[in-house]
């Protein structure tokens, strides 16, 4: 792409982000040279204007799609140049859009025609007779239309008719007539759902879809992407409908002359026009209306999803703790394993407390036995099948020593635990004792274990299989990286699909970095990564900064500082006197810095502030601090929930029409986003995140289709 199109590219973003231009530019150059968003966002804010990861990952965005959109018009211009010659003006008029479906009516009248009702008559050399009846100043049609008959065109008709295939799609070609019916969908199109007829039963989940209607351009995410899916399950019936008499009318009035068609020629042109709405235009406008709300629909539903991941992703962890976990059932017993700080499996069995065995005394025995053995110091518990009752049972057992019991939300762990990450790791233990790891893991830090799973899998989102997978996939990756980023990560421990998702690392270099610690033990400075085969200046580079290594002799390895900022932090200790292990542990020498002082044309403030930032609470945790919510004990069913009732509860999702909550019963409760707050509520996210502790109150319990319905109002 030549250096002025890459300046078309920057401007246009710059327009519809609002971004200042010089910080497209910087941006979208650090990205072709490699670089990755969150060591832009981290490490070049003085490139980038101070940008956050969201801008960056925009700006990323719109130039794939800038890009793609330049080199189809290129395309389009070479077409219409080698078909028609290419005028200055039209060539212009393609440089200077950039609206994707402008641009493929600008080439529709030059696009190569597959066999098409106007094609075959071209073919017949009706084309001329195409345009005497389009020019509208003749009454003779059938005279002059007898000129075009012979062996392949039988008679006049046929050739008249074959004339107004060729004007109908002239009239689907034009840009006025295309947009006229755009504003009428926009302005009237509705969506429209029925159930098929007998699969009333089976279709019961889509009972709010068996006679709905809505207005097309502000249907709401959800309610798309449910009738979709709907429709393709087999359920559902779809319709569009338009004021179509109206887009007709308009269209006929650019095209028909004299009143009521009061020629013959006008007469056949308007039959033309509705032939061609009704045929050609329609269809296609309501194709590319329907595309651009599904594109609507699936980045809403991604970005909802997105956030889901981050919040759940940014769980607090319990720290470095062991803990004994366990994955709790009935006939097949609890799977209890046991964990030291880092996650490391010591311990696993089964004990059978809940029906029908009920061999509570053995259980309990069991339990304290390990508690004391493994010096345990908290349980996690799994809320699938049975967790209700085994939170009671652990509950009524004395320890020797504190022990506190957590309720972790176990999504996903059965996913884990079937996966070849999960089988190469515990190649020897089957998928019972894998997701009880999993369990206990996510209790001691969600992210290093969530990461090993895909992120469809754990439990949020809203129609994710619904969307377009790409997109999806896309922005997925970009949260996890986004998180893994923003936490950091312990080399030493970290495990290969955690460091994966470190800046500038990947896959290849993760699993080298985990066999030169095994081969070599841990790492002792952020500069012997530079021994890890691949690991060159460039990954390095990228990576460095997000790596933590505790253990080092330089305490600037266990923070965000970069090592490429590490002369200038050894300068300002020098400055002052003192070393840096100094300069980090009192804040009254770190206060006498004047960050002005070490201004260069390299390094702003923005850099310099981070960097005081970092060295008051090198490596510091972003997330927030651990807590617990306790469930009613009265409450572990469905049976158990009354209308009425206030209780504790957990989100565990959120979707664009409510929040789903956790209050301890196996089936997860829904505030609808009108019973979120008395005052309008936009999105649910803005009351509420994903692990928040809420208190809602009971309004409705359908027992036969398994919903209970809360409220936040008024409690």
């Amino acid at each position: 792409m030549p250096e002025q199109g890459n300046n078309n590219i920057a401007n246009v973003i710059a327009s519809t982000t609002g971004i200042p231009i010089k910080a497209v530019i910087n941006t979208i150059a650090l990205i072709d040279d490699g670089a990755t968003i969150p060591f832009i966002s981290r490490y070049r804010k003085e490139a980038t204007g101070g940008l956050d990861e969201v801008q960056i990952q925009s700006i990323a965005e719109k130039n794939n799609i800038f890009t793609e959109l330049a080199k189809r018009k290129e395309f389009i211009k070479k077409a219409i140049s080698e078909i028609a010659g290419l005028p200055e003006e039209l060539a212009t008029r393609i440089d200077n859009c950039w609206d994707a479906n402008e641009i493929e009516d600008i080439y529709l009248p030059f696009k190569p025609k597959r066999r098409t009702r106007a094609e075959a008559a071209r073919a017949l050399g009706l084309e001329p007779l195409a345009k005497i009846i389009m020019s509208q100043h003749s009454d003779d049609i059938k005279t002059r239309a007898k000129k075009f008959t012979g062996k392949d065109v039988t008679d006049a008709d046929s050739a008249i008719k074959g004339a107004c295939d060729i004007i109908a799609e002239w009239i689907a070609e034009d840009k006025r007539a295309r947009n006229c019916v755009r504003n009428s969908f926009k302005a009237s199109a509705r969506i429209s759902s029925q159930i098929i007829k007998g699969k009333e039963t089976e279709g019961e989940k889509y009972k709010n879809y068996f006679d709905s209607s809505d207005f097309l351009p502000r249907i709401s995410s959800h309610r798309f992407l449910a009738m979709l899916r709907g429709q393709k399950e087999g359920y559902l019936k779809l319709s569009t409908t338009n004021d179509d008499d109206r887009a007709l009318g308009n269209i006929k009035r650019m095209f028909v002359r004299g009143k009521g068609n009061s020629t013959e020629a006008s007469a056949l042109v308007a039959r033309a026009v509705e032939d061609s709405y009704k045929r050609l235009i329609r269809p296609s406008i309501e194709t590319e209306f329907l595309s651009t709300i599904k594109e609507t629909a699936d980045n809403e539903a991604v970005a909802q999803f997105s956030q889901n991941v981050r919040q759940l992703l940014f769980a607090p962890p319990l720290g470095e703790k062991r803990v004994l976990a366990i994955d709790p059932g009935y006939r097949t017993g609890c799977k209890v394993v046991c964990l030291d700080q880092q996650g490391t499996l010591l311990h696993d069995c089964v004990i059978y407390p809940t029906p029908p065995k009920n061999d509570v005394e053995n259980a309990t025995r069991t339990l304290q036995n390990l508690v004391d053995r493994f010096a345990i110091d908290a349980i996690s518990l799994g809320n699938g099948t049975a967790s209700r009752e085994t939170e009671s049972f652990l509950k009524s057992i004395r320890f020797s020593r504190s022990v506190n019991i957590y309720i972790v939300n176990e999504s996903g762990a059965s996913i884990y635990s079937a996966s070849q990450v999960a089988r190469e790791e515990f190649p020897d233990k089957d998928v019972t004792v894998r997701g009880a790891v999993s369990i206990g893991r996510r209790l001691l830090d969600p992210l290093a274990e969530l990461v090993k799973i895909d992120p469809k899998s754990i439990g949020v989102g809203q129609y994710q299989h619904d969307v377009d997978q790409n997109k999806l996939k896309n922005a997925l990756t970009f949260v996890v990286e986004s998180c893994v980023n923003s936490v950091g990560v312990n080399v030493n421990t970290a495990s290969v699909q955690l460091l994966s998702h470190v800046s500038g690392l990947g896959p290849v270099l993760a699993q080298n970095i985990i066999n030169y610690r095994m081969e070599h033990g841990d790492f002792k400075s952020r500069n012997e990564l530079m021994n890890v085969p691949r690991m060159g200046p460039k990954a390095f580079k990228l990576s460095a900064g997000f790596l933590r290594i505790p253990s080092s002799d330089n305490p600037l390895d266990n923070s965000a500082v970069h090592p490429e900022r590490y002369e200038l932090v050894n300068r300002m200790a020098a400055d002052c006197n003192c070393t840096v292990a100094q300069l980090i542990n009192d804040s009254d020498i770190r206060n006498k810095i004047n960050i002005d002082k070490y201004v260069t044309d390299d390094v702003g403030i923005p850099t310099l502030a981070d960097i005081l930032s970092e060295l008051e609470k090198p490596g510091r945790d972003p997330r927030a601090d651990f807590s617990n919510a306790d469930f009613d004990e009265n409450v572990q069913s469905i049976e158990d929930v009354k209308i009425g009732m206030t209780l504790n509860g957990i989100v565990t999702n959120i979707t664009q029409f409510g929040v789903f909550v956790d209050i301890g019963v196996h089936t997860n409760g829904l505030i609808h986003i009108s019973e979120l707050s008395d005052r309008y509520v936009a999105n649910p996210s803005q009351i509420v995140g994903i692990n928040d502790h809420v208190t809602v109150k009971v309004i409705d319990v359908d027992m036969s289709r398994h919903r209970i319905s809360l409220t936040m109002k008024n409690i």
